[in-house]
């Protein structure tokens, strides 16, 4: 029999705290933020193409709503709409996998600055920052990171995140655990 023994802050996926203090290192810790820029590139196509099947499933349903109350819906309709990208990362980067499918696709993990997984409202806050940003300036979102060996973007400064590579960070995690074998 196989007993396990993780750290208090582990969760069902074996994550705690990755980290205690400020995020490490870009060269201290390389692997967490190899390829980070195109990767975060390909999970956001990815999570784009989800969040628009999942706009297409709200118009094709809303319509039916819009058309059955002449038109009394539309702005709901137009409302929801804006909801779905807000609610699609915050409930993702905020749950348990503390990353969106495409994140999840490239294994890319959002990690609070201090180490900390993100909880819903920290995740609110940095997917409302990503889309303001994005509207203000596009060349801000895919600038900023060309600049910081972490390459972490505008909305994660303001957000206090970083996203790594989530494959290193368990990798790094691993030493936490112990592992006793009981024999009967």
């Amino acid at each position: 029999m196989r007993a396990v023994s993780v750290t208090k802050d582990d969760d069902q996926y074996g994550w705690g705290r990755a980290w205690s203090g400020e995020a490490p290192d870009a060269l201290a810790s390389p692997g967490l933020y190899d390829g980070i820029r195109v990767k975060r590139l390909a999970a956001y196509a990815i999570d784009f193409v989800i969040i628009a099947v999942l706009v297409t499933v709200l118009w094709v349903i809303g319509i039916f709503f819009v058309a059955v109350t002449f038109g009394l819906l539309a702005p709901v309709l137009t409302l929801a709409t804006a909801l779905v990208p807000l609610a699609y990362h915050t409930a993702l980067v905020g749950g348990p996998a503390n990353a969106t499918v495409g994140m999840q696709v490239m294994n890319l993990r959002v990690v609070a600055w201090n180490g900390n997984r993100p909880g819903y409202a920290q995740a609110a806050l940095q997917t409302a920052l990503f889309y303001v940003s994005m509207a203000i300036s596009i060349l801000l979102v895919l600038a900023v990171p060309l600049f910081n060996p972490r390459g972490r973007c505008l909305h994660d400064y303001l957000a206090g995140t970083v996203t790594v590579n989530d494959l290193h960070l368990r990798r790094l995690a691993a030493p936490r655990r112990t592992f006793e074998h009981h024999s009967r």
